[in-house]
């Protein structure tokens, strides 16, 4: 099966069933899909062939999701592009990438015009949504839809194993790299994950991470085509438009990552908005913290099945599956044709236990099949026919899996290991505490001291000794921070994740 094949498929089944709610504008499976066809039939009469690159530098707009298909159907190779990008960025992965053609939308037209210039890239169209004047970059989106050849819908016969999406890293230990994922690899990941998170296809599905994120890609977008349901779109998240959103369209679902829980929590208006539609949450990107997952279930009266995941699994690789069978504050069991180990540093397997903290390794159908252009980096990422993931955690007897830390997040203080994650953990059930995230900073005679940075819930007051003490009384005497520094809001990527490497 390939991705095109299964939005045809969708729409043959449920013509009538909205696919997208935009705002005021509701759009059906069958115009969806009429859309990704007009797409693919302008792109081919452009001359983009099978396996060309296509980039994508859009906002959670219905623009994305017709020109993902629209690609996929022309047998293209769709590069998403995170939106926070700036000129250089963008030029790089263009480049890396050797994208034959970049579509972009009105309010990112001049810094996408930047990095294609310095790409040499001449092919950039640019979608002006409705009252927003037409940017003097690049062609007209609705220019190159004019020129489809109207008629039998396009369908490249597309083998499973080809690339369907490039998805280029965080670049957090160097330049970003590009996992190539299947057609094979995202349509199991589409599969195999809605099943276990239980989609339907009377589920409105809150759409608030971005679609150029494999989460967002590969468990929402996709997971929704299969299964038919409903995606209501939230351009950029915001607690106060999420509440409204949750409350205006019903949805049903909410997957997200811990800084949007913990943003849901603080919102003081939150008790204000009818919630009751939501049945599940479903967190993933990072652990979310103990606490949070705790209050969000008490306050907003759902369950959240926690899951994990990377760019190079093309998303879901474990998951807790329901109230019965998951393991709390674990991130589940490997999913269906999936195998996790945790290795020690010398690549031997580690015994079950939380004394056994390794590195999680990760082997299966959904694992990448290599860095674009990138052999290195592929054959280091794939030692011993194994993803290396680079995150550190332990299984337990029954075969749950928990999330420790990023490997590259350790703290050594004094010879003793310090995970991060430990130490925000106790930080969160502090009453005042919003958001925090612990760092390792240089230190003369231990190599590394521990720091905190944390923002403070609104309305509520703590200093740097109160919360010192606070964790002390809780931890190892090596573990807690021997500093905090307050701040208004922590950096944070696209996608929610708090950008430690920017703190230290």
């Amino acid at each position: 099966m390939d991705l095109g094949r299964m939005l045809a498929q969708t729409a043959a089944r449920q013509p009538d069933k909205t696919a997208i709610i935009f705002r005021d504008q509701r759009t059906s499976y069958a115009e969806f899909d009429a859309r990704a066809n007009q797409v693919a039939n302008a792109l081919i009469t452009l001359g983009i062939e099978p396996g060309d690159r296509v980039a994508l530098y859009i906002h959670n707009l219905p623009l994305f999701m017709e020109a993902y298909y629209g690609i996929l159907k022309a047998g293209g190779s769709v590069v998403p592009m995170n939106v926070l990008y700036k000129a250089g960025e963008i030029g790089y992965i263009l480049e890396d990438s050797r994208a034959r053609l970049l579509v972009t939308w009105a309010g990112s037209a001049e810094e996408a015009a930047k990095g294609a210039a310095g790409a040499g890239l001449q092919e950039l169209y640019v979608l002006a949504l409705p009252g927003m004047p037409r940017p003097s970059v690049g062609r007209p989106f609705e220019q190159l839809l004019a020129t489809a050849v109207l008629g039998r819908p396009p369908m490249h016969q597309t083998d499973p194993g080809d690339t369907a999406v490039i998805v280029y890293t965080s670049g957090t230990t160097g330049r970003p790299k590009g996992a190539e994922l299947t057609h094979f690899q995202l349509f199991m990941n589409a599969d195999t994950p809605g099943r276990l998170f239980g989609i339907r296809d009377d589920d409105v599905v809150l759409t608030a991470l971005p679609l150029f994120h494999v989460f967002g890609l590969s468990s929402i977008l996709d997971i929704c085509v299969r299964f038919g349901a409903t995606m209501s779109l939230v351009p950029r998240f915001d607690a106060k438009s999420v509440l409204e959103t949750i409350q205006r369209d019903g949805i049903t679902v909410f997957e997200g990552v811990p800084t949007m829980f913990i943003a849901l929590l603080n919102h003081p208006g939150r008790d204000g908005y009818d919630v009751s539609s939501l049945r599940v949450g479903v967190s993933g990107g990072a652990p979310i913290p103990a606490e949070v997952l705790d209050e969000f279930e008490r306050t907003f009266g759902i369950l959240i099945l926690e899951g994990y995941g990377l760019s190079e699994t093309a998303s879901t690789t474990t998951f807790n599956v329901s109230a019965e069978e998951r393991r709390v504050y674990s991130v589940g069991k490997p999913i269906y044709g999936v195998e996790c180990e945790i290795w020690d540093s010398a690549g031997n397997p580690l015994p079950p236990g939380d004394d056994h903290v390794g590195e999680v390794v990760v082997r299966g159908f959904n694992v990448m099949k290599g860095y674009h252009r990138n052999p290195d980096g592929t054959a280091e990422a794939m030692a011993g026919g194994w993803l290396h993931t680079g995150d550190l955690g332990y299984v337990d007897e029954d075969g749950f899996f928990f999330i420790v830390d990023r490997k590259k997040d350790l703290i050594i203080r004094g010879g003793y290991n310090v995970y991060p994650r430990e130490v925000e953990d106790v930080l969160y059930t502090h009453p005042a505490v919003a958001e925090a995230a612990v760092v390792g900073i240089p230190d003369d005679q231990l190599g590394q001291e521990v720091k905190a940075f944390v923002v403070l819930r609104p309305g509520q007051h703590a200093d740097e000794a109160e919360l010192i003490a606070f964790v002390r009384e809780r931890v190892a005497s090596y573990k807690y921070p021997r500093s905090i520094e307050f701040r208004e809001h922590l950096p944070m990527n696209a996608t929610g994740k708090i950008l430690k490497r920017e703190l230290v």
